[in-house]
């Protein structure tokens, strides 16, 4: 059996080049305010790489995305051992395009801390009076920097996003920018609409695109899981205050209120943490979760 050795490792995913295709596994490790967490989450890789393929499927209609197979059957032999089911994702190889694609269509997080600011977020004026966790009037692009590992990703204006890619990508900078725009705004504008039939509000998300050997722009990354994106139930939900979640908000909040916990999360915040995850999982997906 050939082995393979990961090219990339992130915060959660290791990328493995098997020649033609990619390989990407969504491990159990967990991040929050960019540093990889000492506990992992029992069965949270699965549950990532199914949710992306439930969205990908989804959304084919609207972008083009870099899933050839969740079925280990059709990578080598070395991926069909234990630790790779269900978490591994053969891919296209793209050129990434060096951007994450955010995207609000409600007002919270550091979107919420810079409105009390300045009536802005990431540098665009919205209107006086919004409360927290409120709908925005539209959803807002607010694309940022694609930060090295234990670095911060820096929020940026359309116009500087479209200056980095003309950096990297002479004559179509802002011709890249603005497709990438486009699409995140159309995906988010129909899965939002589809989680909320589901139970779900999808408070804010981020996507990540490449290009393919033709210059095709192709949704790749991940999509729409819970370490992406902010979930919060419709059931009981109230702007004027923040929502319980089903993502790693949940983690976050924890981390907040424990300063010196150096990164370790206790066994009941990891139990409760992937319930929220199968939880999403099963609401959105509409089945019941199993490996």
């Amino acid at each position: 059996m050939k082995e393979y050795k990961p090219f990339k490792s992130g915060k959660v995913r290791e990328v493995y080049d098997i020649g033609d295709s990619i390989i990407m596994v969504a491990t159990d490790r967990i991040s929050a305010f960019d540093h990889i967490l000492k506990n992992k989450i029992t069965e949270k890789g699965a549950i990532l790489t199914q949710m992306s393929k439930f969205w990908f499927d989804l959304t084919k209609d609207i972008v083009p995305n870099h899933m050839e197979s969740v079925d280990n059957h059709d990578m080598p032999e070395f991926f069909q051992q234990k630790q790779f089911i269900g978490n591994s994702m053969k891919c296209k190889k793209l050129t990434m395009i060096p951007m994450e694609c955010i995207v609000r269509g409600y007002i919270t997080g550091s979107g919420w801390t810079g409105y009390q600011t300045d009536g802005k977020i990431c540098g665009i004026s919205l209107p006086q009076g919004l409360q927290e966790s409120q709908k925005l009037p539209e959803p807002l692009f607010t694309p940022s920097t694609k930060a090295e590992l234990g670095e911060h990703d820096e929020n940026v204006s359309f116009e500087t996003g479209a200056a980095i890619l003309e950096k990297t990508f002479p004559g179509k900078g802002r011709e890249y920018a603005s497709k990438i725009r486009d699409y995140t705004l159309a995906l988010y504008k129909k899965c939002a609409d589809y989680a909320l039939h589901r139970g779900i509000i999808i408070a804010d998300t981020k996507f990540e695109f490449g290009l393919d050997e033709n210059g095709n722009i192709i949704l790749g990354d991940e999509m729409l899981t819970p370490d992406s994106s902010r979930f919060w139930p419709l059931d009981g939900y109230t702007p004027g205050k923040s929502q319980p979640s089903y993502d790693k908000q949940f983690v976050r909040d924890w981390l907040k209120v424990h300063p010196d916990s150096d990164y370790l999360l206790p066994q009941e915040i990891i139990d409760k943490t992937i319930e929220k995850y199968k939880e999403a999982y099963e609401l959105l997906c509409g089945k019941k979760w199993r490996v």
